[in-house]
């Protein structure tokens, strides 16, 4: 009973720390489990909404690129078609990998609403973290800028995930992505794929093919 107690008092915050505690308290302050959830529930949104702001700005140049297209064709630029159709592809490929992660942390986001026991936090933040991890090595090449407000996020969630398994005396391997954290980037990667169809308008086939080959020849 001792561990849960000191686990409940750990939850909510020590009302009357012992004066060890406040000499401890010094030098690395020790804030409420629940004020960290709250903390990291909080930058977590921060982040889904700056990714709402990046893909509708790649949507926009992905549009503009799409008309060049257009015009490229009827006046029968089958090259500078090719070369927008590149652009329009790498665009692509980074919208997806945006959507995809945004999808992924909105799913992050629905779970650290969702724990509302002291048990939970253990088995519900372990997939999390995992899922985090993964999305935070996808943005290093990507955005760079994206991944370090992910790995802050990775660190507040692993401080707690480590203090709630030595509360509960679980022996998980943290640092390990689990089954349940890779069906959830499964599903937001399929999810995003889905979005990327309605959101935007197939390139026509030959533009596609002349660029291929135009890529080919680069290599």
């Amino acid at each position: 009973m001792a561990g849960v107690n000191d686990f409940i008092k750990n939850w909510n915050g020590k009302q009357e720390p012992t004066i060890a505690e406040k000499v401890k308290n010094l030098f690395k302050p020790q804030q409420p489990l629940r004020y960290r959830l709250v903390m990291a529930h909080y930058r977590l949104k921060t982040t889904i909404s700056r990714l709402d702001v990046y893909i509708s700005k790649l949507q926009e140049r992905d549009r503009a690129l799409f008309e060049k297209v257009v015009e490229a064709q009827m006046n029968k630029d089958t090259a500078r078609a090719a070369m927008y159709a590149n652009e329009i592809a790498e665009i692509r490929k980074v919208t997806k990998q945006l959507l995809t992660t945004q999808i992924a942390l909105e799913q992050v986001e629905l779970r650290l609403e969702t724990i509302s026991e002291l048990g939970d936090v253990f088995t519900s933040l372990i997939p999390v973290l995992g899922v985090v991890r993964e999305l935070r090595q996808a943005m290093k090449g990507i955005m760079p800028e994206l991944s370090v407000e992910l790995a802050e996020l990775e660190e507040g969630l692993q401080e707690v995930v480590i203090e709630a398994g030595e509360f509960t005396g679980a022996g998980i391997d943290y640092t390990m992505t689990t089954p349940e954290a890779k069906k959830i980037l499964e599903e937001a990667s399929a999810v995003a794929e889905q979005r990327m169809k309605e959101k935007f308008p197939s390139l026509p086939s030959f533009v596609t093919s002349v660029a291929q080959k135009s890529n080919e020849n680069q290599k």
